[in-house]
């Protein structure tokens, strides 16, 4: 049997996704009960990172123990994909020793080509194009505390980043419409938004695109290996900061969200992301029992 990879949202079927949001919802119980529950016990999962992140490292290297398995952890000084070494000769060699492999990494090429030689289950924890196990985490949050987000409006304020990617896919398999919010020049992928016209708008108005929306979601304005552009970036996003004012052209009960590290004072303010409503640390949390769910979706098949 060849092996499921989870490389963007849309290597699961729409069912998929709503089953997986479930089961990482009572994953999230049973580990709150404090119940035993280990169905990959003995099972390795290799986290391969050329791109470094605490939420992501913390998340699966937990989730990996809480399900009785072992992650074992190879930073950019243990392995060079493409570079030391062909990243199709990494993925025969990796895979043939482990269960499953989660990548975190810039070219998201890098990823389909790992997958594509790899015999096991190889999972995209972050690339410069998708972000997917971070839309598992915030859909998780979204369904805990408002339901279904089927029909909803969801608001991505900042640039059409790799989040804001992924945000599209997500549209798409859950039936929600999607409106970006972005400075000129920092759309999202122009071929994406295309084939999905019928769920996403993108507008230049950070203000006309809150109005009566039911999520919104920004990221940082410079992302890692952007540092480069901080100062020029932090102009062009004037306007587009998540604050107050914004909020409140949205819904009363709608939610904030940010996949973190936050920058306070630049794309959100502290009175938003502190609030004491905020859902932001839940969806921290939520990478957690998301990804737990994930792993037992592609390892106990």
């Amino acid at each position: 049997m060849s092996p499921r990879h989870f490389l963007t949202l849309k290597d699961l079927s729409s069912d998929e996704l709503k089953q997986l949001l479930f089961r990482a919802s009572e994953l999230k119980k049973i580990h709150r009960e404090g119940a035993l529950f280990q169905p990959l016990k003995n099972r390795v999962l290799a986290m391969i990172f050329e791109k470094s992140s605490t939420r992501t490292r913390v998340s699966f290297e937990a989730g990996m123990a809480q399900l009785g398995g072992h992650a074992l952890f190879l930073s950019s000084r243990d392995t060079q994909l493409g570079r030391g070494e062909p990243v199709e000769d990494s993925a025969r060699v990796i895979s043939s020793m482990v269960d499953a492999v989660m990548i975190r990494t810039f070219d998201h090429q890098t990823v389909e080509t790992f997958a594509k030689y790899s015999s096991v289950p190889v999972i995209n924890a972050l690339t410069d194009d998708y972000h997917p196990c971070q839309l598992l985490a915030d859909m998780q949050t979204y369904q805990e505390h408002r339901g279904s987000i089927e029909g909803k409006k969801v608001v991505w304020v900042g640039d059409g980043n790799n989040m804001c990617n992924s945000y599209i896919n997500a549209a798409v398999l859950l039936d929600f419409q999607l409106v970006v919010a972005c400075p000129v020049g920092y759309e999202p992928n122009a071929d994406l938004v295309a084939e999905h016209s019928d769920r996403v708008t993108v507008l230049h108005d950070a203000h006309e695109a809150a109005k009566g929306a039911d999520l919104i979601v920004t990221d940082v304005f410079a992302s890692m290996g952007q540092e480069d552009e901080q100062e020029q970036r932090l102009k062009d996003f004037k306007g587009f900061q998540v604050n107050s004012s914004l909020m409140a052209k949205a819904n009363s009960d709608a939610l904030f969200m940010h996949c973190l590290p936050a920058h306070r004072g630049e794309e959100v303010s502290a009175d938003v992301i502190d609030h004491p409503d905020a859902v932001v640390w839940d969806e921290a949390e939520n990478r957690l029992h998301a990804q737990k769910a994930l792993l037992e979706f592609l390892l106990c098949r």
